[in-house]
């Protein structure tokens, strides 16, 4: 049996490529709204926005506030006219997004290989016009048990209330055999941790923590996540077909 038989994993930048879904998205709403593209222009928008991603992690800002001001607090700083563009931005950002299901290299494989030993489910804080989407186009529910996306649970990470609801729903109740899966330490870490569940950071960079927050696991790679969650034996068996999900990779 794995040693751990419950895995959560965050969606973006952990199993779908959210960096490559951001920078088509962003690109066609600028090109759209006659925005200069340039790359200084296209990191100040991921700036902000990643500044307004951490406030709401903290608390300091609700979901709907940041949709209403992302672009707009965006045009400022780039020193751009909003000319009342700025919601109309976010909306059309969203619908681009919605349309890029990218999955990092080698996420189908993983989901795959875990799914062989546990119960797998999502849990991000994305919109549900844009998640829903990208994870049906991706063609990994396949392995999943469950989808729990903030805007539909009512609780955003680093709540533990959304853990709360994805093990009561799952029929999850031994928290020492569920493991949270994620690359943003303030949401996935924080969140798993205040729900009393192990954690794992995902850190493909390997960027520094410069965090107070400090995971029990991290790793580089979906490989070194199999040993955490996987028993010996079980690791094994990693690439062999003749298993329960043979013929849906």
């Amino acid at each position: 049996m794995a040693k751990y038989t419950c895995v959560l994993m965050d969606a973006d930048n952990t199993i779908l490529d959210f960096a490559a879904a951001e920078r088509q998205a962003l690109v066609a709403t600028l090109e759209n709204f006659s925005v200069p593209c340039d790359e200084a222009t296209c990191d100040t928008y991921r700036k902000v926005n990643r500044a307004l991603w951490d406030g709401l992690a903290k608390g300091e800002i609700t979901r709907s506030k940041l949709f209403a001001v992302r672009f707009g607090r965006f045009l400022q700083a780039a020193g751009l006219p909003d000319n009342g563009n700025s919601q109309k931005m976010n909306d059309y950002y969203e619908e681009q997004l919605s349309l890029h299901a990218e999955l990092i290299p080698g996420a189908m494989e993983a989901l795959y290989e875990l799914a062989e030993v546990a119960t797998i489910a999502l849990v991000s804080n994305g919109s549900l016009k844009v998640q829903r989407p990208r994870i049906e186009a991706s063609g990994i529910g396949r392995y999943l048990d469950g989808v729990f996306i903030s805007e539909q649970v009512g609780a955003a990470k680093p709540s533990a209330k959304i853990f709360e609801v994805a093990l009561r729903e799952l029929g999850i109740t031994d928290r020492q055999k569920v493991l949270v899966v994620g690359d943003d330490l303030q949401a996935d870490i924080k969140g798993g941790q205040n729900a009393g569940i192990d954690t794992c950071w995902i850190n493909f960079g390997a960027e520094e923590n410069t965090q107070s927050i400090r995971p029990k696991y991290t790793v580089g790679s979906y490989e070194e996540l199999y040993s955490i969650v996987m028993e010996p034996e079980e690791l094994e068996n990693v690439g062999s077909k003749n298993r329960r999900h043979m013929g849906e990779g």
